[in-house]
């Protein structure tokens, strides 16, 4: 379990294709504190390391994976948004997140304001899907590329997010422009709403 408050961008310094799967090779300032084995949030994919040296660890992202997230456009130079599992007896400081990307958003505009910036996005609407909780909702919370953010200008297939100078500066939102393919995972609490909703007898 994650809360969107990403720790650092990673650099991928290696990209390498086995089969259906992607294996990522990334460095980060906590490198040395990584185990193998352990759970760690990449763009909002929770990936697990497999691999570590002294300055790089690498993670495997397989066909479902890619499929469903904009992992498979990384190129060498990338920056990845990072956040380790959340420590139980820690402040949740932005939301519940699970880790599970459901799907893809095309950014379309980008906006700055004096210091900050709006961010706008779109993505393919489901019908089905949205009655199971898979939407946005004004001032609800949403996760873009692994960041906790809060939703604004909330639509059936699109929404607006306003990014904060920290935010922009110390995670990949530097390098998104329009036309880049961002990560969403929608509000797991919507989704269980929306769940018990369809059992009222």
């Amino acid at each position: 379990m994650f809360s969107g408050i990403v720790e650092t961008a990673a650099k991928v310094v290696a990209l390498r294709k086995d089969q259906e799967n992607l294996h990522i090779t990334m460095t980060c300032p906590f490198v040395s504190e990584l185990k193998i084995d352990q759970s760690v949030a990449h763009n909002g994919v929770c990936l697990t390391v497999v691999e570590k040296t002294a300055d790089t660890y690498t993670v495997t992202a397989i066909q479902e994976t890619l499929r469903r997230s904009n992992l498979g456009l990384l190129k060498e130079g990338s920056l990845v948004n990072l956040e380790r599992s959340m420590v139980m007896n820690g402040r949740l400081d932005g939301h519940i997140v699970q880790g599970h990307v459901d799907q893809v958003a095309k950014c379309v505009g980008k906006k700055s304001e004096e210091g900050s910036w709006y961010f706008t996005f779109q993505y393919d609407m489901d019908a089905e899907m949205a009655k199971k909780g898979y939407v946005t909702v004004e001032k609800g919370s949403v996760t873009v590329n692994g960041v906790s953010l809060t939703v604004c200008d909330s639509k059936k297939d699109g929404f607006s997010v306003a990014i904060i100078p920290y935010t922009y500066e110390h995670t990949n939102f530097c390098q998104i422009e329009v036309g880049s393919v961002v990560n969403i995972e929608f509000d797991i609490v919507g989704k269980y709403i929306s769940r018990m909703l369809e059992f009222r007898g």
